[in-house]
């Protein structure tokens, strides 16, 4: 972000805090808010007020952030050491190619290709790098879709049905309804129903829809979770209706602080550790560069600078520029050399096959570097709902009295979703419903309002998610007519068939429904903690049925019915077996509702509609509780959002992995524990005091505590979160050097997704704001995905170790190879192209396929490895300059016997007629001018191409064409060789055979087919100065490359043997 855009955000901030604070109206009453807006309840704002308010607030939208120009993004793409090098190293090419050429009056192409290919290679990734930053803001627009775009607004005495939300101002009075989007942050004014219930679980990440009311809670620092007086912009009313107060619109909404959040996380740029790694080498590798380039070009000083000494002083000096400028050209061949040019590439491809292979196993991955962080990744800071729960509510066990008072029956349910077939009840036999089970489903059936439908990936609700999962029950339980059960189950078996599959049939509630008419509700209001419905029994007669909170029913229960359909009074002992089975399915984390029903109705035992002279009494909600008394309690169901099945397993995996869990969620403390359990976070007894909070709780620590308590071994929970504590706590794990990958699904958890090294988005149940501000989405939101996608990026980044290392190896034999060229004096036995061909073309397939090793074993048994472990240690270090010196000893070797030697271990080498020269005569090649008598004879290549001299000093230049050949061939057929070494640090190519890694033995096919081309195609052979070989000269070849399996043979088995002792010695 540039300077100017973070002066106005502070100024934008500074404006929001000192003029526009909004006052805790969720701890003042509904005069007080009204009183404060001068606003009446039954009038609303004027038009003059609105005008006044919307000079000080402004719109109710989110702030549109300025996105950095084209030109920026592109600068930054350039701002790295390596990227520095390779831009000074093309230019310093491109005026000597411009020079030469301006000399010797050519301007041929092949001058030009080298500094051209390098900047290509820079643009390309220039152009990657913008793209990848495009494409990374667009949570905060996500965050726009969530808005609400109308509303019932109370103006000047009149509703204005459709109002567009951003016209909202403080002091508005707004009017909502079921299913309606809340458009700004507001204080609850007056409900029009018994009850309202909002859906904020993406903003809270509450389970459960929250029942909201009008009471002032009186707290001026409070926790999002506890207003209950207050509805927040985004979220959804799924019950009931009501008249509210705007209090906060715009960037002052708690949405729009999550805007907010999201934005400095996005301010506070963190390198990957990869990234990090390859800066740290960058710089070392320019500092090295640096001073060989030096030493070289000033070891040659001789060359291009003389001098006389006179009485102690230096006279005569005499300078050739063209010698200066040539040694210089060496000086940049050897820094194009060292620099892996092809590095950046191989990377990104080996990156985005990672992520083809995520994929493959559900981990979509949005930003290429977040593969190779996945694989250091030290802490996993997971949300509770939706991540590791289903957040799809269920029944798991439900509990009816037998046959006398003393006994009871616990029935357990299987099955986590709202899909009917997803599991069953263990041990049952719907043809055996006795007068309990018939009366719990009958009530679960009728007393219910909820819908399920298929969205074609996940069972979705209508309604409130505990009377969805009461229907699934009875679709679980069955009916206990045998010929309906029959007709029911024909028929979802012709439903299955139909190609519309998004209606999701409940053959067994609409039996029941069908069976009992519904003609009154009672609603539920917080006084009684209950619901009930009137309905027509098949006898003619009139029934209540009633759910709710068990205690309340107990309270006004008279009756307990037993498995025989017999009522007996409720006695103190049976109180007190239904209250420990209560105590107990609480202990597990279950929210329990307690059935019952009354068949003596008094006035309302022929009730049949509004007409009834009994009505009234069913529109004063005071009355209900008088209704719904004298009950007969039938017996208890306990809910839950229940742990997906695989996260046990996955946390497990975790704790091998050395890696540390985390949950934050904005869920009860009571209910995060006891999922906590259930997953194997915790042990059943384990003392959970210093490792399970509240945000608010840990918020209250002082800075050095929070370090302690987060630095301390072991799971932590973290339960009533709100955003910016999960951001807080995402911080201060960065700052303590973890590596954190977030998981979240939730508009909530945007913020600390962004911050986080690793933001994990849940695909199915995610919204569009988590999945934009995420690095990786979950396809199928399993918590098990992330532990895969962990073990798979610990297997790129040991693949990406082993082609680091080959790419380094082959640069320092280049180096070597150049050093040793310019330290003898001889002509340069290969030119810059030569290396840049090497490096990006011959090297690119074999390095890229090394990507494909298989993974160890072990690899999720190892610790994660540390941050600040180096790509390249010393051992590795000394090994690569050992098979560098070989590399450069070879190259440069068959370029001198060339020159010097008419056969070599029984190979012709002089059959082409070239002339044979003393090797000092090679090392002086430069004063051939001053040589008398000297001649160099035309040979032949391959092909019947003669190669003639106009001046025989001209043998050392163009001659040179097949011992560059040889040389640059030689250095081809030993990065062959050197892919197979790279198979494994340690182990041996006996143990490892190249065969293991297919795709390795195919790339080294096309790297030395690409070879083959330069060397055939005339264009390309001109291009790069080469010629074609005869087979003796590449069985030649081949003999002077092959040894460096056997270099690093020996080092490598000298590295097992140092291990092995090192192991000894620790044990």
């Amino acid at each position: 972000m540039g300077k100017f855009q973070k002066v106005s955000h502070l100024k934008y901030q500074m404006k929001t805090s000192m003029e526009d604070k909004p006052f805790p109206a969720w701890s003042w009453s509904v005069e007080q808010c009204l009183k404060e807006y001068s606003v009446k309840l039954e009038k609303g704002l004027s038009t003059y007020d609105v005008e006044k308010q919307r000079e000080r607030y402004g719109w109710n939208e989110l702030e549109k952030e300025k996105r950095k120009p084209l030109w920026q993004l592109v600068l930054e793409q350039f701002d790295d050491m390596l990227v520095k090098v390779l831009l000074v190293a093309a230019f310093i090419s491109f005026v000597l190619a411009y020079l030469h050429g301006h000399e010797s009056g050519e301007s041929g192409f092949e001058a030009y290709v080298e500094p051209l290919v390098i900047v290509l290679i820079l643009i390309l990734n220039a152009i990657v790098g913008v793209w990848q930053e495009n494409n990374a803001e667009k949570a905060l627009d996500a965050l726009k879709e969530l808005q609400c775009e109308s509303g019932k607004v109370l103006r000047d005495g009149y509703f204005v049905p459709d109002l567009p939300a951003r016209e909202l101002v403080p002091g508005d009075i707004v009017e909502l309804h079921v299913g309606d989007k809340v458009p700004a942050d507001m204080r609850v004014a007056a409900l029009k129903t018994s009850t309202l219930r909002v859906e904020q679980s993406s903003l809270t990440g509450e389970a459960m829809p929250v029942l909201k009311g009008t009471n002032p809670i009186f707290k001026d620092d409070c926790e999002l979770q506890a207003k209950e007086n207050m509805v927040f912009a985004g979220t959804t009313v799924v019950n009931g209706r009501c008249i509210c107060i705007v209090v906060t619109t715009g960037m002052n909404t708690e949405i729009g602080k999550i805007q907010t959040q999201i934005h400095e996380a996005s301010l506070e740029d963190h390198d990957t550790p990869l990234k990090k790694k390859l800066d740290e080498f960058g710089g070392q590798l320019t500092i090295a560069i640096g001073f060989v380039c030096l030493v070289v070009w000033v070891i040659n000083y001789k060359n291009f600078l003389s001098w006389e000494l006179v009485d102690g002083w230096p006279s005569n000096i005499k300078f050739s520029f063209g010698k200066c400028t040539y040694y210089f050209k060496i000086a940049v061949a050897l820094a194009v050399a060292a620099i892996p040019e092809g590095l950046p590439t191989v990377i990104t491809t080996c990156l985005a096959l990672g992520t083809r292979k995520m994929a493959q196993k559900n981990a979509i991955v949005r930003k290429l570097p977040s593969v190779e962080t996945l694989g250091c990744t030290t802490v996993i800071c997971s949300d509770k709902t939706g991540t590791l729960t289903t957040n799809q509510m269920s029944v798991t066990e439900f509990f009816t009295l037998g046959g006398k008072t003393s006994a009871s029956r616990v029935i357990r349910v299987e099955g986590s979703t709202y899909d009917p077939r997803d599991g069953g009840i263990v041990d049952w036999a719907c043809y055996n419903m006795d007068a309990n089970l018939h009366s719990m489903a009958e009530i679960c059936a009728i007393c219910n309002d909820a819908g399920i439908h298929f969205d074609g990936r996940l069972f979705r609700v209508s309604g409130l998610p505990t009377e969805a999962a009461l229907k699934v029950l009875v679709e679980k339980m069955g009916i206990p007519d045998n010929k309906a059960r029959n007709g029911i189950r024909d028929t979802e078996v012709a439903a299955s068939n139909l190609i519309d599959g998004n209606t999701v049939k409940l053959g067994s509630c609409e039996w029941w429904t069908r069976r009992s008419k519904r003609v009154a509700t009672l609603e539920f209001d917080r006084i009684r903690k209950s619901m009930s419905v009137i309905v027509r029994e098949p006898t003619g007669r009139n029934r209540l049925l009633v759910k709710g909170a068990v205690e309340s029913l107990l309270e006004r229960s008279s009756h307990v019915q037993l498995a025989d359909g017999s009522l007996v009074p409720i006695d103190e002992q049976c109180r007190e077996l239904l209250f420990s089975r209560l105590l107990e399915m609480s202990s597990k984390g279950l929210r329990c509702l307690g059935f019952a029903y009354k068949d003596d109705l008094g006035e309302f035992s022929d009730y049949y509609d509004e007409n009834h002279p009994a009505h009234k009494k069913l529109l004063d909600p005071t009355c209900y509780s008088s209704i719904e008394s004298d009950l007969v309690f039938v017996g208890v169901v306990g809910l839950r959002d229940p742990p997906r099945e695989e996260v046990p397993g996955a946390i497990d995996d975790c704790k091998e992995a050395g890696i540390k869990v985390m949950v934050i969620t904005g869920d009860n403390k009571s209910t995060a524990e006891a999922i906590c359990r259930e997953i194997n976070l915790f042990s059943r007894d384990e003392d959970l005091t210093e490792r399970s909070l509240t945000g608010k709780e840990f918020m209250s620590l002082s800075p050095s505590e929070q370090v302690k308590m987060l630095s301390k071994p072991g799971s932590k929970v973290f339960s009533r979160s709100e955003p910016r504590h999960k951001q807080e706590i995402v911080r201060l794990l960065k700052d303590m050097g973890e590596i954190v990958a977030m998981t979240g699904d939730g508009v909530n958890d945007a913020p600390a997704l962004k911050l986080a090294d690793i933001g994990i988005a849940m695909g199915i149940t995610g919204t569009e704001v988590a999945k934009e501000a995420s690095d990786m989405v979950l396809a199928d939101d399993k918590f098990s995905t992330i532990v895969s996608a962990v073990s798979e990026g610990r297997s790129i980044f040991n693949n990406m170790k082993a082609f680091i290392r080959y790419m380094i190896s082959s640069n320092v034999g280049e180096v070597m190879s150049i050093f040793l060229t310019a330290a003898l004096g001889i002509p340069e036995c290969m030119i810059p192209v030569h290396l840049l061909w090497v490096n990006l073309v011959t090297d690119g397939p074999p390095a890229t396929a090394l990507g494909f090793n298989p993974a160890d074993v072990d690899i999720m048994r190892k610790p994660p490895r540390k941050t600040d472990e180096p790509l390249i240690n010393k051992w590795v270090l000394f090994r690569y300059l050992v098979i560098g010196s070989y590399v450069g000893m070879a190259t440069v070797g068959i370029f001198v016997l060339w020159y010097t030697q008419a056969s070599f271990l029984g190979i012709d080498l002089a059959s082409d007629g070239h002339t044979i020269i003393e090797f000092s005569q090679l090392r002086n090649w430069g004063e051939c001018r001053s040589w008398s008598n000297f001649t160099a004879s035309p040979f032949e290549v391959s092909g019947g191409r003669l190669i003639t001299f106009s001046n025989p000093c001209d043998y050392f230049s163009v001659g040179k064409v097949k011992a560059m050949t040889l040389s640059l061939s030689v250095l081809v057929a030993i990065e062959m060789f050197n892919a197979f070494n790279a198979l494994s640090e340690e182990n041996s190519l006996y143990e490892m055979p190249p065969w293991r890694n297919p795709w390795l033995l195919v790339a080294t096919a096309v790297s030395l087919g690409l070879h083959f081309l330069i060397l055939h195609v005339p264009f390309l052979a001109n291009v790069f100065g080469v010629v074609p070989l005869s087979l003796k000269e590449w069985f030649l070849v081949i003999l002077v490359a092959f040894p460096v399996i056997f270099v690093d043979e020996v080092l490598k088995l000298v590295a097992r043997w140092t291990r092995k002792a090192r192991k000894e010695k620790t044990a």
